[in-house]
């Protein structure tokens, strides 16, 4: 997963970036997962190929992604759509394989282990810069808040829970063995799984609540006005949902645990670094005395 990790662009686009998009006027593609993330592709009426030779049109170099994979087309009307290829692992749009599709505006589409996002409307450039706003706080993968974002909240709740004497408590977690699992199933089998993790755990928490990736396979909850022992108690709650959810990759179940460990802010931590180490033992406890448990 290291490899894959997101890079996260400027906000404003460069003057490159206007022209591309102010190219043909309406239709692109996003990078919002892999490499460069946040390039602006715009589409036009000949045909437009994606794939790992360099002959394509967007060319992209990861093994997962054939050498000729997908290829969206103009239909003559102002729509798009997407045709696969042939290709060895297959074309997703919204997580859901296809043949050929015709293309909406924010569809997802995923190629190998990028994901794409398709743009169209009158105002391009402005959807541009709501998309880049919006991957500078959140995993593209995941939809979880990113690790930036997850920084800056932890500090912001922890000088609130002082200020106004509440308690804090943060969860770490992360996938018990998830390099086997990588390594048996493949790394397109890793990332839906961290999809289908993280739907899982965000609907058994509150709407206060802030759950960012934060690492590969490490994943943060920060719980404001949550004790240790309310924490706990969320703890053990999606510790359960992860390990009774059925995950699977093209149709092959993939069995999945999670360890946790969990800190309170206490009154003489120096700063959100003292919180964030004391979950971070705690998580290496629960790794150590068998995973699929909660330590704190």
């Amino acid at each position: 997963m290291d490899s894959e990790r997101t890079r996260v662009t400027r906000h404003q686009p460069d003057a490159n970036v206007r022209r591309e998009l102010g190219h043909t006027g309406n239709a692109c593609i996003v990078v919002i997962y892999g490499t460069e993330i946040g390039r602006p592709v715009t589409l036009g009426t000949a045909p437009f190929e994606i794939g790992r030779s360099s002959k394509n049109d967007l060319f992209i170099d990861q093994e997962s992604v054939s050498r000729a994979h997908a290829r969206v087309s103009f239909d003559g009307r102002g729509g798009y759509s997407i045709c696969d290829l042939g290709s060895t692992n297959g074309t997703f749009v919204n997580d859901t394989a296809v043949k050929e599709r015709v293309l909406h505006d924010g569809d997802q589409i995923h190629i190998g282990r990028s994901i794409l996002k398709f743009m169209t409307g009158e105002n391009i450039e402005a959807h541009y810069h709501e998309e880049i706003y919006r991957l500078m706080t959140v995993d593209a993968l995941t939809q979880a808040y990113n690790r930036r974002y997850f920084d800056e909240a932890i500090e912001r709740e922890l000088n609130r829970a002082r200020r106004y004497a509440r308690p804090l408590t943060l969860i770490l977690f992360d996938i018990d063995h998830f390099k086997k699992i990588n390594d048996t199933n493949g790394h397109l089998a890793g990332d839906g799984m961290l999809r289908q993790l993280s739907a899982a755990v965000k609907s058994k928490l509150r709407r206060e609540d802030i759950f960012a990736r934060i690492g590969g396979e490490e994943f943060a909850i920060i719980l404001p006005e949550i004790d240790s022992g309310g924490a706990r108690k969320t703890g053990e709650k999606i510790r359960a949902v992860v390990e009774r959810t059925e995950f699977k990759f093209e149709q092959t179940p993939i069995p999945c645990t999670i360890s946790v460990g969990i800190a309170e802010l206490d009154a003489d931590d120096p700063g959100a670094s003292a919180v964030y180490a004391r979950a971070d033992e705690a998580l290496y406890a629960a790794k150590n005395t068998g995973r699929n448990r909660v330590v704190g």
